[in-house]
């Protein structure tokens, strides 16, 4: 996915049970007080729901798309540090799939849980 791409995403796992990515967080990420800013936390939790939600498109769907996106944000991440998401399945049907990303900071605290329902196109 282009955006993911210049956001920098690095997809650790891609499987139908889970994806797990990695995002440095870099300067043009960031808010001016150099910590994450929201808006990045919530793509990258869309693009890893996403590459979940394609990897279990029935066969012949032509795609899929966000439907839904909650984000609480529970912490911060600061500049130069690598942040992890990780994507897990709440339920997968033939037309809607909801899934749960939680994004941590290195030391395993909590910064963002996300959850989303992507619709097979």
């Amino acid at each position: 996915m282009p955006f993911s791409k210049l956001m920098g995403v690095k997809i650790i796992r891609a499987e139908k049970d889970g994806v797990i990515g990695e995002l440095l967080v870099k300067e043009e990420l960031c808010t001016t007080s150099g910590t994450i800013h929201g808006g990045a936390i919530m793509a990258f939790a869309d693009s890893l729901g996403a590459i979940a939600g394609f990897l279990n498109l029935p066969s012949g769907s032509n795609g899929t798309t966000t439907t839904e996106s909650k984000t609480n944000f529970l912490g911060a991440s600061l500049e130069g540090s690598l942040i992890t998401g990780e994507t897990k399945p709440i339920h997968v049907g033939r037309r809607l799939s909801v899934w749960q990303t939680r994004i941590t900071r290195p030391d395993g605290k909590l910064i963002a849980l996300t959850t989303q329902t992507q619709m097979t196109l």
